[in-house]
């Protein structure tokens, strides 16, 4: 992606987020043949994410004050899943039928639609529940909080799906989702004009249960007053909502030009385990590191 609204220099927050991609069959299939054919027509990754924001910005300049999406269409995010290893018996069978090598299979695809109707409802209530929710009444009509339930309503009875793709922070990324990923995962570096436009990681979503519940077993017992304990263990059950073979990934966004080279998942990962051994020199060390790095991030969202 290019330009600089995606670089925050218009006034817009840093937002980063945490999606799901998964395979075909684990999407009902009214919404299957959609999916499809956004992996055959797919545009290149930046251009849905240009999409995605000029679609949000497009809503707050409506003259008939509706800030939510309709519904209309929604964009998918298509990605490839990881290369499965032929098993033995693959390789025997293609030696015996002497073709030397087994055929190479189609490419397999997750997918990770924008859900923007069901994210957009999920936001308001929890905008409606916090300390802003007076000014949030003022800002929301009543009258298209309503219209929107409605959208909500026509996509479930569509798609029959209700769990949520994608969790989105801004002002920096919550360290809870540090846990899932490690310096060894695939990374995506995108760069342009001099500045990293942002930054993915991706991890099978079975070694991202593993390394969350490393993560609980060990805070439940050396901090169980923590609240990364509780964002953490909310973490693990969204992730057991998906199927086996779908991927995680982290999208820092724009944060990631403020940020990057990045060594959050170690010193999250050195401070737990830390805390584990009853380190707390070690552990308080990592925090430092974190907080010297994200701290300054989030005053951001306080600066006039």
């Amino acid at each position: 992606m290019t330009g600089n609204i995606y670089h925050g220099q218009a006034g817009l927050p840093f937002s980063s987020a945490l999606r799901i991609y998964e395979p075909l069959e684990a999407f009902p299939e009214k919404q299957q043949e959609t999916l499809r054919a956004a992996g055959v027509g797919q545009a290149s990754r930046a251009a849905v994410e240009n999409a995605e924001l000029l679609a949000s910005l497009g809503r707050i300049t409506r003259s008939d004050g509706d800030p939510f999406p309709t519904g209309r269409t929604d964009l998918v995010r298509v990605v490839p899943a990881p290369a499965r290893r032929a098993s033995s018996g693959s390789a025997l069978d293609a030696a015996a039928s002497g073709t030397g090598a087994a055929a190479p299979q189609a490419e397999r695809l997750l997918y990770c639609p924008s859900q923007m109707v069901l994210r957009a409802g999920l936001a308001a209530n929890a905008l409606m529940e916090g300390i802003h929710g007076p000014l949030a009444q003022l800002l929301i009509p009543e009258e298209q909080r309503d219209k929107h339930q409605e959208r909500i309503d026509e996509v479930r009875a569509h798609d029959g799906l209700s769990r949520v793709h994608t969790r989105a922070s801004t002002w920096g990324i919550p360290f809870s989702w540090f846990c899932l990923f490690q310096e060894s995962d695939p990374t995506d570096v995108v760069e342009s004009e001099g500045h990293i436009v942002t930054v993915r990681i991706r991890a099978g979503i079975g070694k991202a249960l593993e390394r969350v519940s490393y993560a609980v077993a060990h805070l439940a017992l050396a901090a169980p007053d923590l609240d990364m304990l509780e964002d953490l263990t909310q973490l693990t059950e969204w992730l057991e909502l998906f199927h086996p073979d779908s991927a995680v990934e982290l999208d820092y966004g724009g944060v990631a030009d403020k940020v990057y080279p990045d060594d959050s998942p170690l010193d999250v990962r050195l401070g737990i385990e830390c805390l584990a051994e009853g380190d707390m020199t070690g552990a308080a060390a990592a925090y430092r590191r974190l907080a010297s790095r994200w701290v300054p991030i989030r005053q951001l969202a306080r600066a006039s």
